[in-house]
């Protein structure tokens, strides 16, 4: 089964107007496939066997006679010194179009042997895995949620019954034992595997080295250095920010983002579309009302022997004497009931803390004291009557300056 990738026309683009294709990307992505399938008349060598790389690198001129052009070139990266005869085989023939088209899975070195011998030369391809749109034009029935748990390469889709997680586990012992060991020398590999684990739970979040080195407890210069490595290997990305002013946008920090959904999710945990997060957020948090059902109301009996069902001293809301409203009925927070008698408008104190004989409004008999137990008791906001004003300043009111001129 052939999934037809979106880079096809680009890829065969290059081949007709330059004289070397250089296509990079990730392990499993469809490199080899992908330029056997558009140029079916190249003849095609490997240096995966160990044979025809020493070959390459020992006598490059040989393993160019015995593989003329137009040819393609796969895992070039393992001779570093086929690319000078290259570059002399090129410019002896410079008007020819598409003669070398080299794959790679190793940017760190491939990059560096290119720019060093084909500079000028040479148009750089790098392949991504499989977007949603392509996965879902090769199977119609592929739902978003399980498309970013599986990933985007192309074997996984190609056979179904392939069990994703298995083969990201050895897609991870992998990339460690073959490729990372080799560049950057990784002296212990369980480190290693912990900074890929954290840098996954932070994909999609503004990049911070120093938290990413302290959690993966390695230094900060060997964080920048595996940073750069999985950059250049094209396992992850990081999203420069884009702003009005060039200035901010050099010197802020970018977003770090795993490249492959699948290969998120499995450093991240996720096995399954159906996992969520363990943590839940609160009613209070979500602004919704709890479910539980709320207790019974205690009986007249239990309310007047001043006990409750939750064993605490129940408060009832402040209620006022004065605001002129009429008799209502309050529930406390255990479920007892407590009835407010109907007051005139007076001060808008609580009839527990009234003091007629302070406040001017409530001298009448109408701001007297109504009798509430003291276990419903609560302390109200002051008598705006007998508040003093504040101003900004701080004093209780403004000086006056005798000698200021209106």
């Amino acid at each position: 089964m052939w999934i037809d990738r979106q880079i096809e026309p680009l890829l065969a683009q290059r081949a007709a107007t330059r004289p070397v294709v250089v296509l990079t990307g990730a392990r499993q992505t469809g490199k080899t496939s992908l330029m056997r399938r558009l140029f079916p008349g190249h003849a095609f060598v490997t240096l995966d066997l160990p044979s025809e790389a020493e070959q390459a690198e020992r006598d490059p001129g040989a393993f160019l006679a015995r593989h003329p052009p137009p040819v393609i070139i796969d895992e070039v990266q393992y001779a570093p010194g086929l690319f000078r005869h290259l570059k002399a085989a090129v410019d002896r023939e410079r008007g020819r179009r598409g003669a070398f088209l080299l794959t790679g899975s190793q940017p760190l070195g491939l990059m560096k042997s290119v720019s060093d011998s084909l500079a000028g030369r040479a148009a750089v391809v790098a392949l991504e895995p499989l977007s949603f749109a392509e996965a879902k034009a090769a199977r119609p029935r592929l739902a978003a949620d399980e498309f970013v748990v599986r990933g985007g390469y192309p074997e996984l889709y190609e056979n179904l019954e392939i069990d994703a997680d298995g083969f990201y586990r050895s897609y991870v012992a992998t990339y460690l034992e073959r490729d990372l060991r080799q560049v950057l020398q990784v002296a212990n590999l369980r480190n290693f595997e912990r900074f890929l684990r954290a840098a996954a739970l932070r994909s999609a979040q503004l990049l911070n080295r120093a938290d990413l080195a302290r959690d993966a407890g390695v230094s900060g210069s060997t964080a920048g250095a595996w940073l750069s490595a999985l950059e250049a290997s094209h396992q992850i990305m990081l999203l420069e920010p884009r702003f009005a002013n060039r200035t901010k946008t050099l010197v802020k920090r970018p977003k770090l983002y795993v490249r492959d959904s699948g290969l998120a999710a499995f450093l991240c945990g996720v096995r399954t579309t159906g996992a969520r997060c363990a943590r839940r957020r609160s009613p209070a948090r979500s602004g919704k009302r709890s479910s539980a059902p709320k207790s019974a109301a205690p009986s007249r009996t239990g309310a007047a022997a001043g006990t409750s069902t939750s064993g605490a001293i129940a408060r009832a809301r402040p209620t006022s004497c004065c605001t002129g409203r009429g008799p209502s009925t309050s529930r406390t927070r255990s479920g007892r009931s407590t009835r407010t008698p109907a007051t005139p408008a007076r001060c808008g104190r609580s009839p527990a803390r009234c003091r007629p004989a302070r406040c001017g409004r409530c001298r009448s008999s109408a701001g007297r004291r109504t009798a509430i137990p003291s276990a419903t008791r609560e302390t109200p906001a002051p008598c705006p009557s007998t508040r003093r004003r504040r101003w900004p300043t701080g004093r209780s009111r403004p000086r006056r300056n005798p000698g200021r001129i209106p």
